[in-house]
Parts: C-alpha cells; structure tokens; sequence
C-alpha cells in the first residue's frame, strides 16, 4: 500500500497526462468537448479510475465514451511512460455524474424556492383566527373588590403583613423535641 500523499500525486500525474493525450495527441473524431474531472487511484496503485463530462447531447456522450474505450491501451502507455513506476495502474473511464447530480439538485432548489414564495403571497394578508393576543394578561382592574382572592392579593400588596407573620406559630415545634423525640430515646 502505498501512502495517500503519493496516492494524490500520482492521480495528479495521471490527470495532467490524460488530459494532455485527448487535447493534442488523439484525434478520435469521435471524441466531443470532453474535461477530466477526476482521477481516483487505489491504494496499490493498480487501478485508475479516470472521471470525464462530455458537454452535448446524449449522442455524444455515447461516441465519446465508445472513442475513449477505443484509446485505453494508448493512454495507458502513454500512463505509464509519464508515471516511470513498476506498475502501470489499469484505466477504465466512467462518466462523472456531479454535474447532472448538481444540476438536479439546483433544480429542486428552485422549486422550493418558488413554493415557499407561492405560501407568502397567500398568507401575506392572512390573520388570526381568534384574538391577535389569545393569552391572559395579569391587570390590576382584573379582579373584583369582592373577591376573596382579589382581598388575599391585596393585603399581600399592601405591605402591612410580612411573611413571618402570616404564618400561624402556635403549633410549630422545633425537630428533635416534643413527643416523638422522647419516643425515639
């Protein structure tokens, strides 16, 4: 196994020669306006898996694909040549779905977008059903002078009693006195 770093630079070299070859040495009529998008290699260095996009139509896609076929043994020498390692890796070609891929993606994207613009122009003027504010609010004009509770709130408000003294004391015993203490002795 040989170590990512050479891994990539290998693939790098692999790109650049590929690259190089369909630009300027084959002249497969066949070949359509081809890029090199990606060159993935194992990591025994045996196996190349070169990524193309061809721009045009499905035909040409086709006949790119039969041209590029058709090249593999040149290219794999011409591979090998640049590589100047032991082992030329094997090379197969296989059509770089990313673009269309993305493209889908963009799509559905656009979509959405043009929905949730459809939503807000339907509910742009839309209001509540019920009361704007659906939930209580506590006011002073609220409760009723005779109500018990409105009286409880008011002498708490008024400041007169404090906590301790609204509480009854009488039968308030301290813990560890009183008759549950001499029980347990």
């Amino acid at each position: 196994m040989a170590d990512a770093a050479r891994v990539r630079k290998v693939a790098d070299r692999i790109h650049e020669t590929v690259a190089r070859l369909l630009q300027g040495r084959i002249k497969d009529p066949r070949l359509g306006f081809i890029t090199i998008t990606d060159v993935r290699v194992t990591g025994d260095l045996q196996q190349a898996t070169i990524f193309y996009t061809v721009y045009g139509s499905d035909e040409e896609r086709e006949d790119t694909a039969a041209a590029l076929r058709s090249a593999t043994g040149l290219i794999r020498s011409e591979v090998g040549r640049a590589l100047g390692i032991r082992l030329t890796p094997s090379i197969a070609f296989q059509l770089d779905s990313l673009p269309t891929q993305a493209q889908a993606f963009e799509d559905a994207l656009a979509q959405a977008r043009a929905r949730d613009e459809q939503i807000a122009r339907t509910y742009a003027g839309a209001t509540y059903a019920g009361d704007a504010d659906p939930y209580r609010h506590d006011d002073e004009d609220d409760y009723d002078a005779g109500d018990e509770d409105a009286a409880d709130y008011e002498s708490a408000d008024s400041g007169d009693a404090t906590d301790y003294d609204a509480v009854d004391h009488d039968d308030y015993e301290p813990a560890g006195t009183g008759a549950d203490a001499e029980d347990d002795a």
